[in-house]
C-alpha cells in the first residue's frame, strides 16, 4: 500500500505542476484548471504540516544520539557493520538488533532508559544507517543471522542479552536453530519484540488478502523497486513531504498514542532508507519460517508485543512464549508494531526487569552465578 500511494504521491505533483503550467501557457482556460493545480501543488509540498497538526506535541524528540564508542566489523557477506556503545563499560551487555526499514536510532527512548545501568550494543543492519550493504547485494535472514552472530563475538568473552525488533527477532530464532552452542556458552537471555516465528503473512493483519497478492501483485512490486530504486526514491519523497507516509505509518506500524514528533521521525525512514535495500530485505522475509524453532531455545526469553500491532499481531508473540521452555509474555499499550519508538520507555522498562529477573541465573556455559 505504501509504494502504490508513493507513486500516487508523485503522480498528484507531476500533475498539478502540468494544470498550472497548461493555464499559463493557454493550453487550459478554466480558471479552475488552475486552482486545482494550485491546490495539488501546495498539498504535495505542505501536506506534511497539515497532517502532522492533527497530533499532540510530545515532551521528546526523538533523534540519534552519540554513544561513547564506535566500531566498524568487516562481516563475512562483505558488508562494512556500524556498531555504536553506549552505558557503564562494566554493566551488563545488552545487544539492541533493531527492525526492518529502522536503524540504530530508532532505540532513542529505550537507549536513553537503559544506559543508565546497561553495556548497550547496537548495530545498523546491511544496508541501512551507516553500514553497507553485503558485497554481492544478496539478503536473506540467514546471512543477517550471521552478522548478528559477528557482533556477538566481538563483545568478547562476557555474556550477553539479546533484543530484537521485528527483523531483530528473525534473526535471533534463525541464529539459535544454526548456532546452538551461543545459547550455551554466550547467550543468557532473549527479548522478542513485535516478532513472529513463522511465515510472516500468517501473522500480519489482512494476511488472507495479502498472500493471494503476493504473487501478482507484491513480488513484482518489490522487483520494480529493485530496479527503478530512483524512482521510488523521489516517490518517497514526496510521500514524505504531503504527509502520505505519515498517513500510512501511523495506521500501520504506530497507535493512537503517537506524537507528531515520533510520527515525524518515524516517517523521515521513507527517505533515509534506500528503496532497492528495503525491497531486497523484504523479500527475504517473504522467504522466512522459523515455526518450530522457538521450542529448542535454552535461555530464557522474554516476548513483548505492542496491543495495537498490525504488521506482527500480538498473537505471534503469545504463541512463541507458550513455546518456549522458559518464556513470558509483556503485552505494551498503546503501541504498534515500531512501538520502540512511540512507547520506548515502557519496552526499556520490560526489558530491565526481565534483565533483573535473569540477574541470578544459571550463567552460559556455567553454574549459576550473578549476571551482574
Amino acid at each position: 500500500m505504501g509504494t502504490l500511494l508513493s507513486l500516487a504521491s508523485l503522480a498528484m505533483l507531476v500533475g498539478g505542476v502540468y494544470l498550472v503550467w497548461a493555464w499559463f501557457a493557454g493550453m487550459l482556460v478554466a480558471t479552475s484548471s488552475l486552482v486545482y493545480g494550485l491546490v495539488m501543488v501546495a498539498w504535495s509540498l505542505l501536506g506534511r504540516q497539515i497532517v502532522l497538526a492533527f497530533y499532540p506535541h510530545g515532551r521528546d524528540k526523538p533523534h540519534a544520539v552519540a554513544g561513547n564508542g564506535v566500531q566498524s566489523l568487516q562481516a563475512a557477506d562483505g558488508s562494512s557493520l556500524h556498531l555504536e556503545f553506549d552505558g557503564p563499560p562494566d554493566g551488563p551487555v545488552i545487544i539492541l538488533t533493531h527492525g526492518w526499514a529502522l536503524d540504530s536510532a530508532a532505540w532513542y527512548s529505550v537507549r536513553r532508559e537503559l544506559a543508565k545501568t546497561y553495556r548497550l550494543v547496537l548495530w545498523d543492519l546491511p544496508g541501512l544507517g551507516k553500514s553497507s550493504q553485503p558485497a554481492d547485494r544478496h539478503y536473506s535472514v540467514a546471512r543477517l543471522a550471521e552478522d548478528l552472530r559477528t557482533v556477538i563475538l566481538a563483545t568478547g568473552d562476557k555474556p550477553v542479552t539479546l533484543v530484537g525488533h521485528s527483523i531483530g527477532g528473525f534473526m535471533m530464532l534463525t541464529l539459535a536453530r544454526l548456532h546452538p552452542e551461543l545459547l550455551q556458552h554466550k547467550v543468557r537471555g532473549m527479548v522478542l519484540m513485535d516478532t513472529t516465528h513463522t511465515w510472516p503473512l500468517r501473522t500480519v493483519m489482512a494476511g488472507g488478502l495479502l498472500r493471494l497478492l503476493r504473487w501478482p501483485l507484491i513480488e513484482p512490486l518489490l522487483l520494480l523497486t529493485i530496479l527503478l530504486w530512483p524512482l521510488m526514491w523521489l516517490s518517497n519523497l514526496q510521500s514524505y513531504l504531503n504527509g502520505t507516509s505519515h498517513i500510512v505509518n501511523r495506521l500501520t506500524s504506530l497507535s493512537r498514542g503517537v506524537t507528531r514528533e515520533q510520527l515525524d521521525f518515524a516517517s523521515r525512514y521513507n527517505i533515509k532508507d534506500h528503496p532497492g535495500v528495503i525491497a531486497k530485505g523484504l523479500r527475504a522475509v517473504l522467504r522466512w519460517d522459523e515455526t518450530e524453532t522457538p521450542r529448542t531455545l535454552t535461555v530464557p526469553v522474554r516476548v513483548l508485543a505492542g496491543d495495537a500491532d498490525r504488521i506482527t499481531k500480538p498473537e505471534a508473540g503469545i504463541a512463541i512464549s507458550r513455546m518456549a521452555p522458559d518464556a513470558d509474555f509483556v503485552s505494551i499499550a498503546p503501541a504498534g508494531h515500531n512501538g520502540l519508538i512511540e512507547a520506548g520507555e515502557k519496552y526499556a522498562a520490560a526489558i530491565a526487569e526481565f534483565m533483573q529477573k535473569t540477574a541470578v541465573q544459571r550463567q552460559p556455559g556455567g553454574a549459576p552465578t550473578s549476571a551482574a
